[in-house]
């Protein structure tokens, strides 16, 4: 790859292709090339939407299918923000005709399914990673100080997290994410998928040994793959005794916290996967004293705010934009970032275990 700009192809129009259309803008190290969805009029317009709020230098060409974007050498990367239900198709085929690959989440419908893409990416020497944002964003350099630390949290003991949304009815009755053959892990692919990440990052990417998982409610009819998860809660365990809860659904409103603790204090992060609207990413350290003296019991809070300079979207130093242009430097150095496809993956394979274990009425799954 030469010193010139990674040239992206967006496989579909998903309402986050808008939002990744203008990251890729702004890095300064790429461009989208090309679009395509199953409709040539759907991509232009999309394409004319896209450019009038942000443009590319050139105009990017607009094809009716995604075979026509992958044939030839239009374009040196693509984004697939295409249906989990589609992606392996869609990840083998851009494998094989040498394009790198970024994939939304959650990446396959199984983890065999994810192990077949990665596999082919390996064989093709393309590069692949998930579409995790908050993974890019200079606040987890800054976090990953304060846990190694020693005195701020001290040795991890418990993670847990919680990422929902209330949909409103129109979302059950059309949106892809209720329909069980296009999105069949629901809101644990959806939500799920980012608390999963942030235990396996804070846990320096080890496995746990043993995960439980508790369906709390589903949409759709019953019977083989008919239903789809709207409100689910995990557990998982890890060596030393170390454990991480999360909790994700479609039904409860708008929440995205997490929280570190250790033996010595603990870590709150409001919006561990999209940062609230402002410059600065933060997180907030906690080390609570209790002091007693005869009948005078006393909780002191002693928060210590950190942030760093970091817009929360739609800017060059936004997580979304880091995530693109981290990606086309690695496409432009020729190597491949082993990391990626392997936390994609381990991902995978801790969710798929919830879900098993959800169905089984939440009996232990062990990992290895």
């Amino acid at each position: 790859m030469s010193e010139d700009k990674v040239r992206w192809g967006i496989l579909g129009t998903a309402r986050i292709a808008r939002k990744n259309w203008k990251a890729i803008g702004l890095t300064g190290n790429a461009t989208v090339a090309a679009v395509a969805s199953r409709d040539v009029e759907r991509s232009r317009q999309f394409i004319a939407e896209c450019q009038a709020e942000a443009p590319m230098e050139r105009v990017p060409e607009a094809f009716g299918s995604y075979e026509e974007l992958l044939a030839g050498d239009r374009v040196d990367a693509v984004y697939i923000p295409l249906p989990t239900g589609l992606r392996k198709e869609w990840v083998l085929r851009a494998a094989a005709a040498g394009k790198h690959i970024v994939c939304e989440k959650p990446c396959a419908v199984s983890v065999g399914d994810l192990r077949d893409m990665l596999e082919a990416c390996r064989a093709h020497r393309v590069q692949f990673m998930d579409g995790v944002m908050f993974m890019h964003s200079r606040r987890l350099d800054r976090l990953r100080e304060v846990l190694d630390d020693g005195e701020s949290v001290g040795q991890v003991r418990r993670i847990t997290s919680a990422f929902s949304y209330g949909a409103p009815r129109e979302f059950f009755e059309a949106n892809i994410r209720a329909d069980s053959t296009l999105e069949p892990h629901g809101c644990v692919g959806d939500l799920g998928w980012y608390c999963i990440r942030l235990a396996l990052w804070v846990m320096n990417r080890q496995i746990p040994r043993q995960v439980t998982g508790r369906l709390l409610s589903k949409f759709g009819p019953g019977g083989a793959g008919g239903a789809v998860p709207t409100e689910f809660s995990g557990e998982l365990l890890f060596t030393e005794g170390v454990s991480a809860g999360f909790y994700c659904s479609f039904l409860t409103e708008n929440q995205q916290w997490a929280n570190i603790g250790g033996t010595r204090g603990y870590i709150e992060i409001r919006d561990f996967v999209l940062p609230f609207a402002g410059n600065e990413a933060a997180f907030e350290v906690q080390n609570i004293v209790f002091r007693s003296h005869g009948g005078d019991f006393r909780m002191e809070a002693h928060p210590r705010q950190i942030a760093i300079d970091e817009t929360s979207h739609g800017h060059a130093n936004a997580q979304e934009t880091n995530l693109f242009r981290n990606f086309s430097n690695q496409v432009r150095s020729g190597g491949l970032n082993e990391q990626w496809p392997e936390i994609a993956l381990n991902t995978q394979a801790v969710m798929g275990a919830c879900l098993d274990s959800a169905q089984a009425d939440g009996k232990p799954v062990q990992l290895d």
